[in-house]
């Protein structure tokens, strides 16, 4: 039989997942060759004593999913962090429900704040689309040292520096609580481009790690200035 799953808040009394949900979040960027900012148990369950976690589980009490909240820039932009989904329970909708229930607490605990994400997922992207987030350039969201200090524990993290902290594998997407789209207009956006979009993320993914991954200076090949080209045009349109 079909366990129900339960997305709730997260509380005190949920602090024994905290080891699991560590474990999960280091093997999934392991296994994506990308990284959410690492974090420890301690942390995981601070959030979860604050009430600003949201977690996943059966009725038989297995662990499925967990998400926090976090502030920058003094709660001009809070980040809904950290979604994992135990292997067994992805592609089954539950990450959409955990990101349902993390931004409707984010929007009643912080309502004047801008909400905001990275990700290198499509099927993320479009979740977020259906909530009302937006893609937007790196410039738009928080410049908090302390949030870009995270991105360290990313394989990642040197594509980033190395393009001035302006854009790296991850697309940003943002919702603005005082200027946003309704989600069914995000949502036909998504939807009507998003084709345009997956081929724009492995164009990028593969552009940028082909870039950084050369190790001598030559001069760059005419392919290669000619895909530096083709990005300076595909970037403007991406993020208007």
């Amino acid at each position: 039989m079909e366990q129900k799953v339960i997305v709730r808040i997260a509380n005190s009394g949920d602090a024994d997942f905290a080891a699991t949900i560590v474990k999960e979040m280091e093997e999934s960027a392991k296994a994506r060759g990308t990284g959410i900012a690492k974090r420890s148990e301690a942390y995981i369950i601070e959030k979860m004593n604050e009430g600003k976690a949201v977690i996943a589980f059966t009725s038989d009490n297995t662990w499925v999913g967990f998400c926090y909240i976090e502030e920058w820039s003094n709660k001009e932009f809070v980040a809904n962090s950290g979604l994992i989904v135990s292997p067994p329970f992805r592609k089954t909708g539950v990450a959409k429900q955990i990101k349902q229930k993390i931004f409707d607490l984010s929007r009643k605990k912080y309502p004047a704040s801008k909400i905001f994400g990275l990700t290198t997922g499509l099927a993320v992207m479009k979740i977020n689309s259906d909530l009302g987030y937006k893609p937007v350039t790196y410039s738009e969201l928080t410049q908090d040292e302390t949030f870009w200090a995270g991105c360290k524990s990313c394989v990642n993290y040197d594509i980033l520096m190395s393009k001035g902290r302006k854009n790296c594998l991850c697309t940003a997407m943002l919702y603005d609580s005082a200027d946003h789209d309704s989600p069914e207009e995000t949502k036909e956006v998504f939807e009507k481009n998003s084709r345009i979009y997956e081929r724009f993320m492995r164009f990028k993914q593969y552009g940028f790690l082909k870039a950084f991954q050369k190790k001598d200076k030559k001069k760059p090949t005419e392919k290669e200035e000619k895909r530096k080209k083709i990005l300076s045009y595909i970037l403007p349109v991406f993020f208007s």
